[in-house]
């Protein structure tokens, strides 16, 4: 990047979020650590602890959302770029079999927490001096091709393509950019079980081949590092070989 920016990264205790969190801080970035674990907050910020804000926030609750972006001015003043990422799903089930509960726990992550989030970084980016920035969500395949069992994880990453688009013409006469990254099996906690099988559109059972999450966190800090009058609207980045073009 040209210069010295401020980044928030939720869901950074672990996965895509950490991976890029600690590519940001070794590109010599000050970053906001933030995610419900303190402890692994922690674990990243030793990178640089000087250039670290370690903020737990549950992405899904508006008070701490709102925490968040006081501690963020109360430490640097200003904000640069947001990876919208913190989210959230569940093991392959049926609509029918999906209760009440468990389709709010992930709609109140993957959606409401990003909405709250980027809702907290456009007021933030439009009255600092000089204004603008630019939010990048994290949307996932699922955002074009879902997998079978999948109803609350797709139709929320379907979500995320809406706000990104809304975002994007509402950020225009504030400087505000926003795009989003889809991506497909990056090696994290995630997908462990993707070794051991994964469900198919056909029925079957399958291992499906993963990628190194370094390669998300290159493409984040790629579209991190562009001028606010460039934009990567979407991209999309996955493992070579996995289902993805009709799930097959």
């Amino acid at each position: 990047m040209t210069r010295h920016k401020i980044v928030l990264i939720t869901g950074a205790s672990q996965g895509i979020g950490r991976a890029c969190a600690e590519a940001f801080l070794a590109a010599g970035h000050s970053v906001v650590l933030a995610a419900r674990g303190q402890d692994k907050l922690a674990s990243v910020a030793r990178i640089a602890p000087d250039r670290a804000l370690v903020q737990p926030c549950d992405v899904s609750d508006p008070a701490q959302v709102d925490a968040l972006f006081a501690a963020i001015q109360a430490r640097f003043g200003r904000l640069d770029v947001v990876f919208n990422n913190a989210g959230r799903g569940l093991p392959a089930t049926e609509i029918a079999d999906i209760s009440w509960d468990d389709w709010r726990r992930v709609v109140s992550v993957n959606l409401d927490g990003a909405f709250l989030v980027a809702r907290g970084a456009f007021a933030m980016m439009r009255a600092q001096d000089p204004k603008g920035g630019r939010i990048i969500n994290n949307g996932s395949i699922s955002a074009h091709v879902p997998r079978v069992g999948s109803v609350p994880y797709t139709t929320t990453k379907h979500a995320i393509t809406g706000l990104t688009r809304t975002l994007s013409l509402d950020g225009r006469k504030h400087d505000i950019a926003c795009g989003q990254i889809d991506i497909g099996n990056a090696a994290s906690e995630m997908t462990d079980a993707f070794a051991r099988g994964v469900p198919q559109a056909d029925g079957s059972l399958r291992a499906e081949p993963v990628m190194d999450v370094a390669h998300v966190a290159s493409s984040v800090l790629h579209m991190a590092s562009l001028p606010l009058d460039a934009n990567v609207q979407f991209m999309t980045v996955m493992a070579t070989k996995m289902p993805y073009i009709g799930r097959g």
